[in-house]
């Protein structure tokens, strides 16, 4: 389950690696054909603009998938490792009605755009909606299993932390972790 969940992740990063290249061939061309031409591309702004959606909520996905957001995890570092499966679970139920709530809304809104037409495309707005409901759907699997790993023992008690507390501090840890296998492999 982990491998498929992983190849998916892999999956959402070449969509948004290739919505990235288009947002980058409109904009950049737009600028070019307005300041040089004195022309460009109509639908470059409304196109750019929908890509930059659907990129923000699918990265929203993939940084669940691997605990990239932030968060302050000063309390419950300090917890015995019963807190912090507490804490775990009481955060992911947490979560999970608020994507319950995001698919309410986003399938309420993707119904109510279904013909209104975007005034550059004439494409419906639905298609900005949609990408609420894709990552609700793809963080409430994400979040079930999590919580189904942490309520069967499958979550090490090193790892029930699932934040960062900064970017920095990852970083710090990661280059302390690997000076420490380093260590470790010199002494062997």
């Amino acid at each position: 389950m982990n491998r498929w969940i992983d190849h998916c992740c892999k999956a959402i990063e070449a969509v948004i690696a290739f919505f990235l290249a288009v947002m980058v061939v409109l904009v950049f061309g737009n600028v070019v054909l307005r300041y040089g031409f004195n022309s460009g591309i109509t639908l470059s702004e409304e196109v750019s603009r929908w890509l930059f959606i659907w990129m923000t909520f699918l990265g929203a996905v993939v940084a669940l998938r691997e605990h990239g957001h932030l968060g302050v995890d000063m309390v419950v570092q300090k917890l015995p490792p019963f807190g912090k499966k507490v804490c775990l679970a009481i955060g992911h139920v947490v979560m999970l009605y608020i994507v319950w709530l995001l698919f309410q809304g986003s399938l309420a809104q993707t119904r109510i755009n279904w013909d209104v037409t975007a005034p550059v495309t004439g494409a419906s707005m639905a298609v900005v909606y949609t990408s609420g409901i894709v990552f609700s759907v793809g963080a409430a699997f994400i979040l079930l299993l999590d919580l189904y790993r942490l309520l069967s023992g499958q979550i090490a008690d090193a790892d029930l932390v699932m934040v960062q507390e900064s970017e920095e501090a990852v970083q710090l840890q990661q280059i302390l972790d690997t000076a420490n296998e380093d260590k470790q492999r010199g002494r062997a």
